[in-house]
């Protein structure tokens, strides 16, 4: 099937103000790319357009990065992409084993460690009392995303961006990166490497849930490569785009600004469409 994605993000700056942006799709999906994965950078004055020039980088951990630096004034970031996506589910390794940590890649290493939102030496023990008992391998981690996605209520307006794993399981309330955090630092604690994502997670062959917005998951290492896990959402889905990987939230920011950023306007989509280019219409909400 195919996925348009599209954003339309505008800042107000007080200052000339240098960023970083990490809205390009990560380069492990350039091979389903159907249309180009194209980003514009622009500064917006009196009704005209000005595109400003940018720098594109790969940052450590492999993510598009692109750099500028813009004028005082309004700042719009807006782009485009349609890609060719699976239309199954994603998969699951069920039975899959654990992979002793002496025997892991050493690039997966430094996603067993505890990150900026992610206090894994604070959870050691909190993690064995509550899952010492559940084996290992995929059937550990499941229990570890099922229990998060139980005990986390979901409340966009306590979203903060202070907000640590250890606040999340104290308050048991976040959003989607909150439940993800939590998620990341048990399965940590519990020698299974996993890193945090950023990326598009449309309603696709789903009812339509609201306005669409950037998401949030994680992956997990297990038997030889990274599987998408989801502690929210909690069950597989389709049309999963990556955008970027990293220990967590504070690796892949969609934009950082080395000063003063207004947020001004902020839209997302991310849909299935036809051959021609249509919206493939969602099935509608089943009455409760």
């Amino acid at each position: 099937m195919l996925i348009a994605s599209e954003f339309d993000i505008q800042f107000n700056l007080p200052q000339s103000t240098p960023m970083v942006a990490l809205l390009h799709l990560h380069p492990s999906v350039d091979p389903q790319l159907a249309a180009p994965d194209h980003i514009s950078i622009d500064h917006l004055e009196s009704g005209v357009s000005t595109p400003l020039p940018v720098t594109n980088y790969l940052d450590s951990f492999g993510n598009r990065c692109t750099r500028f630096v813009a004028p005082a004034g309004a700042l719009r970031l807006s782009g485009t992409n349609t890609i060719h996506a699976d239309d199954q589910p994603e998969p699951q390794p069920f039975n899959a084993p654990q992979t002793l940590v002496e025997n892991l890649p050493p690039e997966t290493l430094q996603f067993l460690l505890a990150s900026r939102y992610c206090e894994v030496d604070r959870f050691n023990g909190i993690a064995h009392d509550l899952f010492s008992h559940m084996g290992s391998g995929f059937a550990l981690a499941a229990a570890i995303r099922d229990w998060v996605h139980d005990k986390v209520a979901f409340d966009y307006k306590t979203a903060r961006p202070t907000k640590t794993a250890l606040d999340i399981f104290t308050e048991r309330i976040g959003v989607c990166r909150d439940y993800q955090h939590l998620a990341i630092t048990l399965t940590r604690a519990m020698n299974i490497p996993a890193r945090y994502v950023t990326g598009h997670i449309g309603d696709i062959r789903i009812p339509y849930s609201g306005p669409g917005d950037f998401s949030a998951w994680y992956q997990i290492f297990i038997d030889g490569k990274w599987w998408n896990m989801d502690a929210r959402h909690n069950h597989p889905r389709l049309g999963r785009i990556l955008m970027a990987t990293g220990r967590d939230a504070a690796d892949v920011a969609i934009t950082t600004s080395f000063g003063v950023a207004n947020l001004t306007h902020f839209r997302v989509e991310s849909n299935e469409i036809d051959a021609s280019g249509k919206p493939v219409p969602l099935p509608p909400k089943i009455a409760s």
